[in-house]
């Protein structure tokens, strides 16, 4: 895959902008993404995408996810994924958002919804299984004991480095088990964008790629901000003194950075 990806949320995130959604997607392929994200919970995104990759569906990695917590209703969520993004198979399907330890009873019990996603991976409907979290890190470790994901979507950004650091811990042990790793939350939302010293997507975008991840995503607006990202993308990472001292910069700012927590 590319090592930025498109984000299901920014202008995808929405309904009604079909025109709008479509730019974003065609800049996207035109500069050379080819890792494309939405999810069930994201209003038209999915529908978007099916609507623009038509042919090119098979020269992208197709993801998206099911918050459902139960097997009927996650592959229920399966179905209408696939209908709206116009393909019979997903490249990568997620578990969205495992926050509690009533998420881990509810989705890896009796008619949980993990039995949706093992379903869907022995029927071809899948190729990979992955798991999304960005509130507990601890919670993310504990699902990665109880199903062998194939990856794992987590925020990686400067701020995380001063409290439950997803870098720190769920990183390195996705590594351990050979899993791939997407960083998400790379700019905070683009409240990042608003810290002194840091008003440009550059630092965050190669602070994201100084890690050991597979990709990043970044949801957008428009095609301009495409053209940002993968200018920024194409650029050295930080160095480890540089990961430094912005991690540094942006710790005045870092609770507030990290809302998603």
């Amino acid at each position: 895959v590319s090592c930025i990806g498109l984000g299901g949320e920014g202008v995808l995130r929405t309904h009604g902008r079909e025109r709008e959604a479509q730019a974003v997607i065609a800049r996207a392929l035109e500069l050379g993404i080819n890792y494309c994200e939405s999810a069930r919970a994201y209003a038209g995104s999915e529908s978007y995408y099916g609507l623009t990759l038509g042919e090119r569906r098979r020269d992208v990695f197709l993801t998206s996810k099911s918050h459902d917590r139960s097997a009927a209703g996650a592959f229920g969520h399966l179905h209408e994924t696939l209908r709206n993004m116009k393909t019979d198979w997903l490249d990568l399907w997620q578990v969205h958002d495992v926050r509690s330890e009533a998420d881990l009873a509810a989705i890896f019990g009796p008619g949980g919804a993990i039995e949706a996603f093992a379903r869907a991976k022995k029927e071809g409907k899948v190729r990979f299984v992955g798991v999304t979290g960005h509130e507990d890190p601890a919670i993310l470790l504990r699902a990665f004991d109880l199903y062998p994901f194939d990856t794992v979507l987590m925020p990686v950004n400067p701020a995380e480095a001063t409290w439950k650091s997803f870098p720190a811990t769920v990183l390195p042990e996705a590594r351990r088990r050979g899993m791939g790793v997407i960083g998400m939350k790379v700019l905070c939302r683009g409240l990042g964008l608003q810290v002194p010293r840091c008003e440009t997507v550059g630092p965050w975008v190669r602070y994201a790629l100084s890690h050991e991840v597979s990709a990043v995503v970044v949801g957008c607006d428009d095609p301009a901000q495409i053209a940002q990202n993968v200018a920024a993308a194409g650029e050295a990472p930080l160095t480890a003194e540089e990961r430094r001292e912005l991690e540094a910069a942006v710790a005045p700012w870092a609770r507030r950075l990290m809302y998603y927590k």
